[in-house]
């Protein structure tokens, strides 16, 4: 990770292999398909979606918005496998730039669709906080990833590129708290609200650890040799 411009790779050893971009990509999924179905129905073709009447029209935003996320998190995947990072060094290098394209972009149109188009029905102000703050982090990770890697400081850049890439996943995992969430608490605009939320709270949690657990192995091990 020394080449500017690249994207983040967590420390996962070589071992994890290619579960970990597989899962990555399941977890993408269901809505990169569902955001697929949404253009295609827009542009004319079957209405396999329920209407959205927020998109009378061909949204440029929404598709910057679905064009870039599945940029942004089908390329993304890849740079979890460290040997294949190690070995194709001119595509990490093109596919980072890519991706920090493609993040900016995820972002931004999110922002875009957030403050111009009316709300999602079923949703409330909470919601519309919660996306002013998580897009704009996200473009923040991104900005301060690419200025890190500049910098050649290689672990903040991988920090706070991991930090972006748990951001513009969430979707995926906003599919499981919502799913499971409401089969439990029911639903309504403010759990509603709350459990897209939780999507987001629990990728940056699952980021933060891995970010931190090289941390916490070099510190057991420190301890083990001084004992």
């Amino acid at each position: 990770m020394t080449t500017p411009g690249a994207v983040a790779i967590p420390a996962v050893g070589t071992r994890a292999g290619w579960p970990v971009p597989a899962a990555l990509v399941a977890l993408s999924a269901i809505p990169l398909v569902a955001g697929t179905l949404r253009l295609v129905q827009l542009a004319g073709g079957p209405a396999v979606l329920p209407a959205d009447d927020r998109f009378g029209t061909f949204p440029v935003a929404l598709v910057v918005h679905i064009g870039g996320a599945a940029v942004y998190a089908l390329l993304g995947a890849f740079q979890f496998v460290p040997r294949f990072r190690r070995r194709h060094l001119a595509w990490h290098r093109r596919s980072g730039r890519v991706l920090a394209v493609a993040g900016l972009a995820v972002a931004g149109s999110a922002l875009w669709i957030t403050l111009v188009y009316p709300p999602q029905p079923g949703t409330g102000d909470l919601l519309f906080g919660l996306r002013l703050v998580v897009a704009s982090a996200m473009a923040g990770c991104v900005v301060l990833g690419v200025s890190s890697i500049r910098r050649r400081d290689v672990a903040a850049h991988r920090a706070w590129m991991m930090r972006a890439y748990a951001i513009g996943l969430a979707a995926g995992t906003q599919v499981f708290t919502e799913g499971i969430g409401e089969a439990l608490v029911g639903s309504g605009e403010h759990r509603g609200d709350l459990l897209k939320g939780a999507g987001w709270l629990i990728n940056l949690a699952v980021a933060e650890w891995v970010i931190r657990r090289p941390a916490r192995r070099r510190a057991k091990a420190a301890a083990g040799w001084a004992s």
